[in-house]
């Protein structure tokens, strides 16, 4: 469990504590209150905006019931933050101002749908009534425990939902009447966005590959492209990642799918200490920093994975080999990087671009015009560089 801590309260005349665990890094709260099924949800509200988490010890649903409340309210300001936010719109000069406010805005509400707690025993069970098997969800996410330990309800219910991703897996491709399904752990990035895959699957393979059929995913995540280049016959492939999460992640995804004998899976920063025909990287997207383990897949602090990937490529790259970079521009049209910058980083690291492959992202965002990042939404090309030395 990566955030382990002591939380304690009040509860019966007696100081109780638990083991605090935040995926979020939260620090324990130190205002506490006992709530159960009398708590009203304007209260709970209340409370939580002021700072005063909430450790459940009612019925299960209704808590859950209390978490839907809190998420009407604050999707749904008072007509005086109404008028603040207009004003802060007003003010708004950049495309990078409305991506700020907007973070400002998620960790914001974060913060108050995560003023919710339950209690979960050392077995991973919980002792609230109607109190739904969770076990097996938990046992996945934070592995053994030998304490009782504290979450909040809202990392709880993501807890719950990977577990339900880890079953069904997601469809990514077909092998004849085959589906080809990936299984993301919870901690690991689901593969969600199909047109960075379709991508991978339509691009020529380099001419490097007929002599040595070795290629390298780098950050590999769930395996998933890993999976790609082994389904598009690359014999060999070393797929690398920091994350033990990941590694066990794509580990398991290989194992269901017999590609063992193709994909390997190392734990190293970035590259292993071979040369390949080709090199395919999908580093996150935007370069900023992440407020929790789970972003780590969506942000990366100043392009360091980015800059990483481009500054040391043509060490690892056999001649005529190529690296595959995939990337979305919504960073540009965020003002968080420059179509420039990107260019300058290949430059500088002796690498050309032989071309560039683009796809517009059909994922349910891009369509969504309540979202505060729509207009950029509707511009972003999700695009495969084909690089080489120079």
């Amino acid at each position: 469990m990566t955030q382990l801590a002591t939380l304690q309260w009040e509860e019966g005349e007696q100081v109780r504590s638990a083991q605090w665990h935040s995926e979020n890094g939260i620090a324990p709260h130190k205002k506490i209150q006992i709530a159960d099924d009398t708590l009203t949800a304007d209260i709970a509200y209340r409370l939580a905006c002021e700072g005063t988490a909430l450790l459940y010890r009612g019925d299960f649903q209704n808590a859950r019931q209390l978490m839907q409340a809190l998420v009407r309210r604050v999707d749904k300001p008072s007509k005086k933050s109404t008028r603040v936010d207009r004003l802060a719109k007003d003010k708004v000069k950049s495309p990078l101002d409305t991506f700020n406010l907007h973070r400002l805005a998620q960790s914001q509400r974060a913060r108050i749908l995560g003023m919710i707690l339950i209690e979960v025993n050392a077995d991973h069970s919980i002792s609230l009534r109607r109190a739904p098997n969770v076990a097996q969800a938990c046992l996945e996410a934070y592995g053994e425990q030998t304490a009782p330990y504290v979450i909040s309800l809202r990392e709880l219910l993501g807890v719950i939902s990977a577990h339900e991703w880890r079953k069904t897996g997601v469809q990514v491709l077909t092998r004849g009447d085959e589906e080809i399904r990936i299984h993301p752990h919870y901690g690991v990035f689901s593969p969600v966005r199909s047109e960075y895959i379709d991508i991978v699957l339509k691009a020529p393979l380099p001419a490097a590959t007929k002599q040595s059929s070795v290629a390298f995913d780098i950050g590999t995540g769930t395996g998933v492209l890993a999976v790609v280049l082994a389904l598009r016959d690359i014999q060999k492939i070393v797929a690398t990642d920091l994350n033990d999460r990941a590694i066990a992640c794509a580990e398991d995804n290989i194992n269901q799918l017999g590609l063992n004998a193709q994909i390997e899976i190392r734990k190293a920063n970035l590259f292993p200490e071979d040369k390949a025909a080709l090199i395919v990287c999908n580093p996150p997207w935007l370069p900023a920093r992440p407020s929790s383990t789970l972003e780590h897949a969506v942000y990366d602090p100043e392009s360091q994975m980015l800059k990483g990937f481009l500054g040391s490529l043509k060490d690892h790259l056999l001649p005529s080999g190529e690296g595959w970079l995939i990337l979305s521009d919504l960073a540009e049209h965020l003002g968080l990087r420059s179509r420039q910058q990107l260019l300058d980083w290949i430059e500088h690291a002796g690498l050309k671009v032989i071309t560039r492959l683009d796809t517009k992202p059909t994922h349910q965002k891009v369509f969504d015009k309540t979202d505060a990042l729509h207009l950029a939404r509707s511009k972003e090309v999700t695009s495969l560089w084909r690089l080489t030395i120079k």
